[in-house]
């Protein structure tokens, strides 16, 4: 089992989340994305993903990308402990949940964005940390009422066990704090983040444990 990813790379870290809570070893094989214009655009890493992004998974001759994709394989092909809940509206909300971060803040802070952002798009350092500010604020806060006010928020995003949801949130928090954002109006995500760091799979995914980690 192989794991193309990046230390810092959201997608990837949840990836390695998923991994650790079902107990898979894998062999972590780095992908640098800015050294050298980017390895992730060379041809041989272009063969595994031709969108040129991380993470890709491999078992055999299996190979999947997109980080939610992987994560519900593993979660269909390694059953315990689950990353969804057992009866189809649970599994739906915290889909909705996870789709809220991979889909409507991810993309839009995603490193590719960002360069094009500061290089023909020719923002300022200061007007590309706003436009990363804005939109962690704009789907963070609605992440915050939701989870506030919802009956099904426990100890994580959905009840008492992580699930996809919170492998979600976290790399989330950890790059919104990397780009120094004021995450002080967010009690219920931060709340939520500290339980789920608490837990060795997510703690031992963090960037800075990785074995590609810089400063």
């Amino acid at each position: 089992m192989q794991l193309h990813n990046f230390f810092r790379s959201s997608a990837s870290y949840r990836v390695r989340i998923a991994l650790n809570l079902k107990g898979l070893a894998f062999d972590y094989l780095p992908v640098h994305l800015s050294r050298d214009g980017g390895e992730q655009f060379g041809p041989a890493y272009r063969a595994l993903s031709p969108e040129a992004l991380v993470p890709v998974w491999q078992n055999g001759e299996v190979s999947l990308h997109q980080s939610l994709a992987i994560i519900e394989y593993l979660d269909e092909r390694y059953p315990t402990p689950p990353l969804l809940p057992g009866d189809a509206l649970g599994r739906a909300c915290v889909r909705a949940l996870a789709l809220d971060i991979a889909c409507e803040i991810h993309p839009l802070n995603n490193l590719r964005v960002l360069n094009y952002l500061s290089g023909p798009a020719g923002l300022s350092a200061e007007a590309r940390q706003a436009w990363y500010h804005h939109w962690i604020h704009t789907g963070f806060g609605a992440l915050e009422t939701r989870l506030a006010t919802a009956r099904t928020t426990g100890r994580y995003c959905y009840g008492d066990t992580p699930t996809l949801a919170d492998i979600a949130l976290v790399p989330q928090i950890f790059n919104a704090q990397r780009f120094e954002v004021d995450l002080s109006a967010y009690p219920t995500l931060m709340r939520i983040n500290e339980q789920c760091l608490q837990l060795p799979a997510f703690s031992q995914a963090e960037p800075a444990q990785q074995p590609d980690a810089q400063p």
